[in-house]
């Protein structure tokens, strides 16, 4: 996960993920416009372990939280942006820096399956747990990302077992994923989610913050 190189920045002229637009409207007699993409909705899985009381995250690498580091260091980098050529990078950053702390999640792309088949596939993939969609428990949905994409993300919540770990996860290599499993033990949660040096997305803290509200009081006490 670490080792990144050959680092090199170019225009997206196409992309099976992202489509950019401009619209254009009146509103309240102004006439405005506003640039956004066009993108996936996403499902997302809240997994806690009950066999050892930790919850179930996962550690990847993402360019876009990289290069938001790089840019802050080296704001001269972008300049040459609308430029056809690419610009390789000189003495990159350290990978680390782009490293994050997830929830399991994936894209809605697949229109034969529900949110709950798309949820397990991903629990599986990811993290090596085989979920029976019955398990899953809807918490909520919300819109991401609401000044550039709007998507939707549904979030999920599963229980499980070490018996129902069938693999080690880790995701798809043949899709570029390169995944790590990692376990975050119940006591530990919350220190974890406001940690800033932990670079995590917003839904491993709302996820454990309702965990800790709705699920936590209703657990066995040691």
């Amino acid at each position: 996960m670490d080792a990144i190189e050959e680092l090199a920045i170019q225009p997206c002229t196409s992309s099976l993920y992202l489509r950019p637009f401009r619209l254009t409207y009146r509103q309240n007699g102004t006439k405005k416009f506003w640039d956004f993409m066009r993108t996936h909705d996403s499902v997302s899985v809240l997994i806690f372990n009950t066999s050892r009381q930790c919850f179930v995250v996962v550690k990847q690498f993402r360019p876009a939280v990289y290069m938001c580091e790089v840019e802050r260091q080296h704001p001269q980098l972008f300049q040459n942006r609308d430029k056809e050529s690419f610009s390789r990078l000189e003495d990159p950053l350290p990978a680390v820096v782009g490293v994050t702390y997830e929830l399991c999640a994936g894209i809605v792309d697949k229109p034969h399956l529900s949110l709950e088949e798309i949820a397990c596939e991903e629990i599986l993939e990811e993290c090596g747990y085989r979920v029976p969609v019955t398990n899953l428990k809807k918490i909520t949905s919300y819109r991401s990302g609401v000044g550039v994409t709007g998507s939707r993300q549904t979030l999920f919540y599963a229980e499980v077992t070490d018996q129902m770990r069938t693999s080690e996860g880790g995701g798809q290599p043949e899709e570029g994923e390169l995944i790590e499993v990692v376990e975050i033990p119940l006591e530990d949660s919350m220190k974890f989610a406001y940690d800033e040096t932990l670079p995590k997305t917003m839904g491993v803290i709302f996820s454990f913050t309702w965990f800790q509200n709705n699920i936590a009081p209703k657990l066995p006490k040691k």
